[in-house]
């Protein structure tokens, strides 16, 4: 397996273990991880902090041109709030754990240039799909329903 979607499953089953959703993310400039982060929702209480999200947060302040340099890793497919945040940094790849258990905006970011690849990961799929079917009413707060 990728190390860096691995890096990206770590950070879900941190998620996981401080009691949220099992959603991962890191970005990768030049070969290194700049940003990591999980779905940080429940624990932090916000509407914003998603695996995605946190990841930038994590990433700092960088500047445009680093981001146009960047792969974005994540567990699940991106939601509209992340793919905005990955079409205004202009993030040019994004590797996708899987997209079974939730389609994000992928045609979006494809119609915009984003290339994505979709790994269809069974550890990305089994994480989810127990934790949906063990706390569907945080997985459907998470996800707007």
């Amino acid at each position: 397996m990728d190390h860096f979607l691995q890096a990206a499953i770590d950070e879900a089953k941190k998620g996981l273990d401080e009691g949220g959703i099992p959603i991962g993310s890191v970005i990768v400039h030049q070969g290194k991880i700049i940003g990591r982060g999980h779905n940080r929702r429940v624990q932090q209480g916000s509407p914003i902090l998603h695996g995605e999200m946190d990841a930038f947060e994590n990433a700092g302040r960088q500047t445009a041109q680093v981001y146009r340099e960047c792969v974005l890793y994540t567990t699940l497919s991106p939601c509209s709030m992340c793919s905005g945040a990955i079409l205004l940094y202009e993030i040019p790849r994004i590797i996708i754990g899987e997209n079974k258990t939730f389609m994000g905006e992928e045609e979006l970011l494809r119609s915009r240039g984003v290339q994505l690849e979709v790994l269809q990961d069974q550890t990305c799929i089994d994480m989810m799909q127990a934790f949906i079917q063990q706390r569907p009413e945080l997985w459907n707060e998470d996800i707007g329903v």
